[in-house]
């Protein structure tokens, strides 16, 4: 994507369902388990760039050694450095006990060899980047069955009222960071359990789950692990976050992405189960399984831009999902080049764009009926050049050259170029860097093909994009309610969204919905353009975007679009966008003045 945002984090659980000499017999290594959490994590680590964490708990660890490990990565290449940092205290553990035994699986001379690991990508939409913010969080307690790990993919919308409620009932949150508040939730429904002699017992989770997110509004796949060796994975009740498992005989493994088992794990598609919406999977501390039902049922929204930019393609549905994106757009690219093969260069913005490039092609290739399809890679991006320019003061002049282009292709004054990118949500990428230099082959035409719709609305379950102060559509919409004289449909539409955020969730609606309904989405499409345009741009500038109905038909059990719609799946959502329009308005009057 041009833009880049950041979105949801990465997620994984893995238990090991039988004894540990098991494992050293069949595979020569205690650390089967570790190694595979590795795996696991690394096919994961798109998910995060901000911290990575990882936590490990033996069943037979005895007292006066600990039961758990835990280390956790802040730095720039956290998952590099955390995975570095655990090899060498194995290394050094391998050095001190030459060979292996059951009873010493969990002593210091043995780290991270044990029945269960939880391990965690952060991407850090919001708040610092420190270690205190990486997951898994730990509630540390003598008795086993009262120390909780916890680690997940989440966004709530309602931490206010959460953060409200625990002080209201005798506790004192370190933080209103929404990972805090669920950590002290849980700890909050623990200390009611009655505590037996035995610390290690198994604790009734899935009446604890039912309890502490029974007011959570927003998306989420949560996992922890009980110091006994309990755990757990829960997931929201419209399925907005992605959680996939596998069960066998040796191992129960969950994660955020089920290409990511499937590589760790050498399976096929149809092995890997999605953990259904609002359901809680329980791993007793003797390997049992068991699912339940802990959420009331509710309508299914799964977040579209999963399968759109987030999750890697190599899953065999979002590889198909998107070469059907590509795909649909073909009308619409094939109307703003007039039809004209002949003149037209089809190219793409990397990389992730690349799958829906090629269902493009295809799509193209057989409605052309032997006409030659003329496509290159025009658009080169510099990775490393970002970095290399993070000094704010000469971003302004090198910024334009993170991206380059493949020279000796396109016709000056002669040929269209397409270019195709995942979705465009602020175009400052677009105006500042891509425009500008692609304008140097000298097209005839520039046209930015979008696979997703236009992003409308901001996003309040996990994707950085929480103001409408970052969307070029909603700066398409405000200039084209000042040109139509309509100006004050904003004013009375923030008037509506306050009484609503007033009255409470249950009484919101989307304030923002109708002031889009006011315009066509042919005339939104033409405003974005005007504004995406650098003021030198030579070629004539056309922008393509997706319909919504042509999104559906592509990703059909997908429909959390509320980016594109404005339809929130949850309550909390339309006070969350009536709120942005107020936070909008209000720096608007700051700015008049």
């Amino acid at each position: 994507m041009s833009d880049e945002i950041q979105h949801e984090c990465g997620v994984g659980l893995l238990r090991l369902r039988k004894k540990m000499p098991y494992y050293m017999q069949k595979y020569g290594s205690p650390w089967f388990g570790y190694q595979k959490m590795v795996l696991l994590l690394e096919k994961q680590h798109n998910r995060g760039q901000d911290g990575a964490g990882l936590a490990c708990v033996g069943l037979n660890a005895r007292p006066g050694s600990a039961f758990y490990q835990l280390e956790k990565s802040c730095s720039s290449l956290s998952l590099a450095d955390l995975l570095e940092r655990i090899g060498a205290q194995i290394e050094a553990g391998v050095k001190l006990n030459a060979e292996f035994s059951e009873a010493a699986q969990l002593t210091p001379a043995f780290p991270f060899c044990g029945e269960v690991y939880l391990g965690h990508l952060r991407y850090g939409t919001y708040g610092r980047r420190s270690l205190s913010a990486c997951h898994p969080l730990v509630r540390d307690h003598s008795w086993r069955n009262h120390t909780l790990l916890l680690a997940g993919n989440f966004n709530l919308t309602n931490t206010t009222a959460l953060f409200e409620e625990l002080v209201a009932s005798g506790h004192h949150p370190r933080s209103s960071q929404d990972s805090e508040i669920l950590l002290a939730l849980f700890i909050h429904y623990l200390e009611q359990l009655p505590r037996t002699p035995e610390g290690s017992a198994d604790v009734d989770l899935f009446r604890v789950l039912k309890k502490v997110a029974r007011e959570w509004d927003g998306g989420f796949h949560v996992c922890g692990v009980m110091g006994n060796g309990e755990a757990f994975a829960l997931r929201d009740a419209a399925g907005i976050r992605p959680a996939f498992y596998y069960l066998d005989e040796e191992i129960a493994v969950l994660a955020s992405e089920r290409a990511a088992i499937q590589t760790a794990f050498n399976l096929k598609s149809s092995q890997v189960c999605e953990l259904p919406p609002g359901y809680a999977m329980k791993i007793s501390r003797e390997g049992a399984v068991e699912m339940r039902r802990c959420l009331p049922q509710t309508r299914i929204r799964k977040c579209v831009f999963e399968r759109i930019y987030f999750s890697r393609g190599n899953d065999a549905e979002i590889h198909r999902e998107r070469l059907a994106l590509g795909r649909a757009l073909v009308p619409r690219v094939l109307d703003a080049v007039g039809h004209d093969y002949e003149n037209t260069v089809i190219s793409y913005i990397p990389n992730t764009a690349l799958i829906s490039f090629h269902g493009l092609l295809e799509e193209l290739f057989q409605r052309g009926h032997g006409k030659m399809v003329r496509f290159a890679q025009i658009a080169v991006k510099d990775a490393k050049f970002r970095t290399f320019i993070s000094d704010a003061s000469n971003r302004q002049d090198l910024f334009p050259h993170v991206y380059d282009v493949t020279y000796g292709v396109i016709r000056p004054g002669v040929d269209n170029l397409v270019v195709l990118d995942d979705s465009i949500v602020r175009g400052n990428t677009m105006r500042n860097a891509i425009l500008p230099i692609l304008d140097r082959l000298e097209p005839k035409r520039i046209v930015v093909v979008s696979s997703a719709p236009p992003v409308c609305y901001p996003d309040c379950y996990g994707i950085d994009i929480a103001s409408f102060t970052e969307l070029v559509a909603f700066a398409a919409l405000v200039s084209l309610l000042k040109k139509n004289g309509q100006a004050g449909a904003l004013t009375e539409a923030a008037l509506l969204a306050e009484k609503d955020v007033r009255r409470g969730d249950p009484h919101c609606q989307n304030r923002v919905k109708a002031l889009y309904a006011l315009f066509s989405e042919e005339e939104l499409t033409c405003e974005i353009s005007n504004l995406l345009r650098p003021p030198s741009l030579k070629a004539e500038l056309v922008v393509v975007y997706q319909s919504c109905a042509k999104l559906r038909q592509c990703c059909p059990k997908h429909t959390g679009d509320w980016y594109f719609t404005g339809d929130y799946p949850t309550p909390g959502g339309n006070r969350v966008v009536n709120q942005a329009l107020l936070n909008y308005m209000n720096r608007v009057e700051k700015r008049a003045y």
